[in-house]
């Protein structure tokens, strides 16, 4: 049975930012693509850091941008999958 998580990918993301463990952020995504059935060595896995949207709570809030090694496009719903906020 699944692991229910309350909190999103990126909010995980940004948490981890936020306290100074950027390095196992990618180790996150990493695990995350294999929950879902994604091979994580076939992407390259960025972060951008903005400004989070007003009223949100938060200073900053940290993308993540999936980028295939082999040079085809990623599915759009497992980046937005990625970035979904709530």
């Amino acid at each position: 049975m699944p692991r229910i998580n309350p909190f999103t990918l990126q909010m995980e993301v940004t948490r981890m930012f936020e306290q100074g463990q950027a390095f196992f952020a990618t180790l996150k995504v990493q695990d995350w693509l294999k929950e879902r059935n994604e091979d994580p060595t076939a992407y390259d896995i960025l972060f951008h850091q903005k400004p989070a949207p007003p009223g949100s709570g938060q200073v900053t809030v940290v993308e993540i941008e999936l980028r295939r090694k082999d040079g085809q496009p990623v599915d759009t719903w497992l980046q937005e999958e990625a970035n979904r906020h709530a």
